[in-house]
């Protein structure tokens, strides 16, 4: 794809810029920052604040009152149905996990029906480094074969959900020809690119204007900035036409190194930044227009 581009893939409309808030994520629990949502009546709340905030669309995985990870059907449901009598955000449920088994995966995309899932585009090594200790906090391999992504593909297609596709390193963003030419991933197409995972590309303007190079013309694209670098890749992909994520699964510090007490303080300091580059903050309508999201009846 990138031989025959002629330049980076900027957002069809550079004006606008879409915010996703991550709310919990899988790894971090309350002893790391007490203010991550667990149960749905939690993570609901949080998805309030941060619509309220400016973010369009809402980034989750579900928990066990316990804050433990879950997969199951029934809570994501249930996620889905307090968010709902909350606010009008645009949901995006994880369908990451590193099991080979996508079961519970695909069975919660055609129950509840999101309007964006995210799909993981590629194996990695997935690891955390301690300076401190010098030793790891976790390392693992994070494997998303092309018949685990195709399951996936095929629940999101079967139930009118967009995928959103989460690139950890420019061979994941490359890899998408074969799921073009089978017609299981359809343009227009909508991409995260996540940076500063060790085992992925690193926090570099020069990792977002590749990234952008490599994916087909007219694609959306988001920064996913994890830890420290947040702030400032969010700002590299305001200049650049992207669009952003924030939230307690990527960073808990605001930028003044306080951690944020919810997820809406997170928020409102990216539409802020986003007004003060000159783009305004997408409401819930034109980020569907902008993500190519199909309108339809709850």
């Amino acid at each position: 794809m990138a031989d025959n581009q002629p330049g980076p893939s900027f957002s069809r409309n550079p004006d606008l810029c879409v915010i996703t808030c991550a709310l919990s994520g899988v790894l971090a629990d309350r002893r790391q920052c007490p203010y991550i949502p667990y149960t749905p009546e939690e993570i609901a709340e949080e998805a309030r604040r941060a619509y309220e905030a400016g973010a369009a669309v809402v980034h989750i995985h579900a928990r066990n009152d316990d804050g433990s990870p879950t997969f199951s059907p029934a809570t994501f449901a249930r996620i889905k149905d307090e968010v709902q009598k909350r606010c009008p955000v645009i949901l995006n449920f994880s369908t990451g996990t590193i099991l080979d088994d996508v079961t519970d995966q695909c069975a919660y995309i055609r129950q509840s029906r999101p309007e964006i899932a995210a799909l993981n585009m590629g194996t990695m090594n997935y690891a955390k480094y301690s300076a401190k200790r010098k030793a790891f906090v976790f390392d693992m391999v994070f494997p998303n074969t092309y018949q685990k992504i195709i399951s996936l593909l095929t629940a999101m297609n079967d139930s009118g959900v967009k995928p959103e596709l989460e690139c950890f390193d420019t061979g994941h963003a490359h890899g998408i020809g074969p799921l073009l030419d089978m017609g299981v991933l359809r343009p227009p197409l909508q991409f995260s690119f996540i940076v500063n995972v060790l085992g992925g590309i690193p926090p570099l303007v020069e990792s977002l204007q590749l990234q952008a190079r490599i994916v087909p013309p007219g694609s959306e694209w988001e920064v996913i900035g994890i830890s420290s670098c947040q702030w400032r890749m969010l700002a590299t992909a305001l200049v650049l036409g992207g669009n952003i994520r924030c939230g307690l699964e990527d960073n808990f510090y605001l930028p003044n190194g306080e951690m944020a007490r919810s997820n809406g303080e997170l928020v409102e300091v990216a539409a802020r930044m986003t007004r003060d580059v000159g783009r305004t903050v997408a409401n819930v309508d034109q980020a569907r227009d902008i993500l190519g999201l199909q309108r339809r009846s709850p």
